[in-house]
C-alpha cells in the first residue's frame, strides 16, 4: 500500500495513541510524515511511546518520519513546525489534528459532574484538544490554500454526537470539546471548499492505546478493541482514495469507511 507516496503530512500528538497510529498508517502508505509532540524519547512520559520512536517505525514502515518536539499549548511552537515544513518540503498536503491533553483514564472517566472536577480540566481538555487543533490548522491553510488542495482530518469522538448520556463515565469538558471540534471542521470546510481543501472529523473505535491499557481496572477487558494502526490505515486509505471534497465537512465513523474501503484490524504492521 503506496498510495501516499510524495505526500506530507503532519500528525500532531503522535508519541502514542491515536496519533501514532494514524502516522504509521499514513508511513505505510508512502507518506513523509511529520511527527509531534513533548515526549521525544522513550522513558521521558509516564506512558511509553516518543516521537523519535513513531518517526523511526514510520520510515521502517515504507515511509519517511521526521520527529519535530512541539508542545501544541504553545502557538510561537506550532508556527515553527509549520514553517519547518514549508522550508524543508513546500508543500503539506494532509494535517491530521490528534494532540489532547488527557488525564489518566481514570479521571478522564471517572463519572465525576462538572462541579466535582478541578477547573484546570477545562483548560486542558479544551486548550490542547480544540484550540490548538483551530491554531495548527490556521497554519496548514496558506500552506494548502498556495497548492491547491489538501486534507484535514480532526480527530474527534461518537462523543461529539451523542454527548453525555445517564450512564455515562466520561467528564463533561471531554464531550463538549469533541463536538467543538467537529463544528470546528465543519465551518472550516465551508470556508475551505473554494480553494480544494477539505476538512473532515473522525469518530475511532475503542482502542488499546498505552493509556487504555495501562489501566486496565477502568475498562476491563479490551481485547475486542481495535488497534490504533486500523484507524490510521483506514485514515491512509481515504487519504490515498483522493475524493476528498466530497466528504469535507462530513464526520467519518471509521469502522463504516473501513467497511467500504475493505480494511480490516488483522493485519500485521508492514504487510
Amino acid at each position: 500500500m503506496a498510495g501516499l507516496a510524495g505526500m506530507v503530512a503532519i500528525v500532531t500528538g503522535a508519541s502514542r495513541g491515536l496519533g501514532k497510529g494514524i502516522a504509521l498508517g499514513l508511513g505505510e502508505a508512502g507518506a513523509t510524515v511529520y511527527v509531534t509532540g513533548r515526549s521525544v524519547d522513550e522513558g521521558s512520559a509516564t506512558l511509553p511511546g516518543s516521537i523519535r520512536g513513531t518517526a523511526a517505525e514510520v520510515t521502517r514502515l515504507g515511509g519517511e518520519g521526521v520527529a519535530v518536539r512541539c508542545d501544541h499549548r504553545v502557538d510561537t511552537e506550532v508556527e515553527a513546525l509549520f514553517a519547518q515544513v514549508a522550508q524543508e518540503r513546500g508543500r503539506l498536503d494532509i494535517l491530521v489534528n490528534n494532540a489532547f491533553a488527557s488525564p489518566e483514564q481514570r479521571v478522564l472517566w471517572g463519572g465525576q459532574r462538572f462541579w466535582e472536577i478541578p477547573l484546570t480540566l477545562w483548560d486542558d481538555l479544551i486548550d490542547v484538544g480544540l484550540r490548538s487543533h483551530f491554531v495548527a490548522a490556521s497554519y496548514a491553510a496558506p500552506l494548502m490554500i498556495e497548492q491547491g488542495s489538501g486534507l484535514m482530518v480532526n480527530v474527534a469522538s461518537h462523543g461529539a454526537a451523542t454527548g453525555k448520556s445517564a450512564r455515562s463515565r466520561v467528564i463533561l469538558p471531554y464531550s463538549v470539546g469533541k463536538a467543538g471540534l467537529h463544528r470546528l471542521g465543519a465551518d472550516m470546510s465551508v470556508e475551505l471548499r473554494e480553494f480544494g481543501v477539505a476538512v473532515v472529523s473522525i469518530w475511532p473505535p475503542a482502542s488499546q492505546t498505552e493509556g487504555m491499557l495501562a489501566q486496565p481496572e477502568v475498562f476491563g477487558d479490551v481485547s475486542d478493541w481495535k488497534p490504533p494502526l486500523f484507524t490510521g490505515r483506514v485514515v491512509a486509505g481515504f487519504a490515498a482514495a483522493g475524493d476528498w471534497l466530497a466528504h469535507s465537512g462530513e464526520a467519518l465513523v471509521i469502522d463504516d469507511l473501513a467497511e467500504t474501503l475493505g480494511i480490516t484490524a488483522d493485519v500485521p504492521p508492514g504487510t
